[in-house]
Formats: C-alpha cells, sequence, structure tokens
C-alpha cells in the first residue's frame, strides 16, 4: 500500500488559548505574552493567541484585550481569536487580529453548555459575523468540535459533521477544523470521518483538532496525514482541556507532533528545541510538569 504524506504541514498553535483556558493557575498577562512571543521565535506561523468570550465563563483569559494589545507582531505570522458572536468579532477587529475562528459542536448539548445556544441558532449567529469578516476581508476558521463523539450525547453521526463543514465552507471559512474535543477517536474512525468530508469539500480546507485524552492523538494524525492532510492544531507542551467537556485533556502537544513530523521528513518550521524552552518555561509557571513526551526528555537532560 503506497501512502501520500505531505511533504509539510501547517500547525495552528492553541496553546495560548485552548491551552490556558481550564489551568487552575492563571498566567499573568506579561507571562502570557511572553508565552507567545516564544512560540512565535521557535518558528511556529499561526497563533491562536485569545478568546473575546465573558470572562465570567472563562476567567483564565479576562485579560484577552491586554495580552492581544501587548504582543510584539513579527511579520508573516497570524495571530488569531476566537471569538463567539459580534461583539467579540469586534473586540478581535478593535485589537487587530489578523484572523477569527468560530466553534461549533456537532451537538445541541454541547453547544448548549459552551454557548449557550442550540446549533442552529449559533450558526445563524455566526453567519452574521462571517458576512462581517467578508466586508473587513478578515479571514476566518471554524471548529467543529464533539466529530468524534460527544461527552453529553455520545455517537455523533457522521454526517452530521460532514453536513456543519459544507456550511461553513460555503460561508467562506478558509480551513475547518474537525474536532475530537473528548479524545475518544481512533484511527479507522479518522480515516472514514475525513474520507467522508473530503466528499464535499477540498482536502486542503480541512484540518483536525485532536484532544489526547486516551493517547490516540498521534496515531489519528498519522492516519490522516497518510490521506494527505496537511494542517493540524497543537498545544505547547500538551497543555488544556475544555471546561465544558468533563475529563477532557489537553491538545496533542506541539513538541511531539513535531518530532513525528520531523523523524518522517515532513517539515514544519519549527525549532524543537527553542519550542521545548518556551513550554519549559510555562511549566514552572504553572508549577506542574506538562504531558508532552518529548518534553519529558529534555526535563531530564536539564
Amino acid at each position: 500500500m503506497k501512502f501520500s504524506f505531505p511533504q509539510s504541514v501547517r500547525l495552528m498553535e492553541v496553546g495560548p488559548r485552548d491551552g490556558l483556558q481550564n489551568e487552575r493557575l492563571i498566567v499573568d498577562t506579561m507571562n502570557k505574552i511572553g508565552f507567545i512571543e516564544g512560540l512565535v521565535a521557535s518558528g511556529l506561523k499561526r497563533i491562536e493567541v485569545t478568546a473575546f468570550v465573558n470572562p465570567k465563563w472563562i476567567p483564565p483569559l479576562a485579560d484577552q484585550v491586554e495580552v492581544a494589545k501587548g504582543i510584539r507582531r513579527q511579520k508573516g505570522v497570524s495571530y488569531a481569536a476566537l471569538v463567539p458572536n459580534m461583539k467579540g468579532y469586534e473586540q478581535a477587529l478593535a485589537t487587530k487580529m489578523d484572523e477569527v475562528a468560530f466553534v461549533l459542536a456537532a451537538s445541541d448539548t454541547h453547544n448548549l453548555k459552551n454557548i449557550n445556544a442550540k446549533t442552529d441558532e449559533a450558526f445563524a449567529r455566526y453567519t452574521e459575523v462571517a458576512l462581517r469578516a467578508a466586508e473587513d476581508n478578515v479571514p476566518f476558521r471554524a471548529y467543529i468540535s464533539c466529530a468524534f463523539g460527544c461527552p453529553y450525547e455520545g455517537e455523533v453521526a457522521v454526517s452530521r459533521v460532514v453536513h456543519l463543514a459544507q456550511l461553513f465552507t460555503q460561508l467562506g471559512a478558509y480551513e475547518v477544523s474537525i474536532g475530537d474535543t473528548i479524545g475518544i477517536g481512533n484511527p479507522k474512525q479518522t480515516l472514514e470521518l475525513v474520507q467522508a468530508i473530503c466528499k464535499e469539500i477540498a482536502l486542503d480546507k480541512i484540518a483536525l483538532h485532536l484532544h489526547d485524552t486516551r493517547g490516540m492523538a498521534l496515531a489519528n494524525i498519522f492516519a490522516a496525514l497518510s490521506l494527505g492532510v496537511k494542517s493540524f492544531d497543537s498545544s505547547a507542551g500538551g497543555l488544556g482541556g475544555c471546561p465544558y467537556a468533563p475529563g477532557a485533556s489537553g491538545n496533542v502537544s506541539t513538541e511531539d507532533l513535531v518530532y513525528m513530523l520531523h523523524a518522517m521528513d515532513i517539515k514544519t518550521e519549527v525549532n524543537l528545541d527553542l519550542l521545548c524552552g518556551v513550554s519549559l518555561k510555562m511549566e514552572k509557571l504553572l508549577k506542574r510538569q506538562l504531558p508532552s513526551k518529548v518534553l519529558s526528555t529534555k526535563r531530564v537532560v536539564s
């Protein structure tokens, strides 16, 4: 059997947003800015820096505006923010974000828990924001969370995920990130899901956002790579989890993903040693060891 692995991949670093939103200790503004700037210095070109959501719901990101304004921007890097509605979009615009992202679960229950709206209601809200973003020439990507399974409803139909991917693509999303929010997926499921989505939208518009709750994220990424997928979300050190998905661990570690890709001769532009240094600093701030396997080898050496 012949595989068609891509020669290079695009990474979206989500540690500053998806990673820090679920941490017990709240990182102060200057250290968040230092974290983001360190990630950029390591070679990462797309960084999701924060979410413009009500601080009441996600207190660790309450300094969203200060963080967004405080970053020293580097040429060639896209700074992104998650926005739940028009108010959030206006904040992203005011702080000069390069792109924005929407998140919509493939289940009504998770949407009610996460964004206080049913799926159809939330999509209508995003449609308004997407039209405004098109007027402002601001690119957007869409997350479809719980695509592999929902913590409240269980199994999610593949057709449901495919339909949402089509809707977001038609709305103008440059990329649709398919999320395994609770880390329940397996390689066979990944192959089937990606193949189904590819029948309706272009392969280069598909990304994967995989949490590593059961240690399957890299195996699922390998399966997707074999189909030619070349865009993945990851989190420095394996930071993260979802406040509205009980038991979910962090996104796949950026270090572990980069190590695997480089070992497979797939380019990322990331300097792994510099990246590990950034994550080790974050460990000290959070006063806990992060789950990245590659980071653990650096910790022993240091």
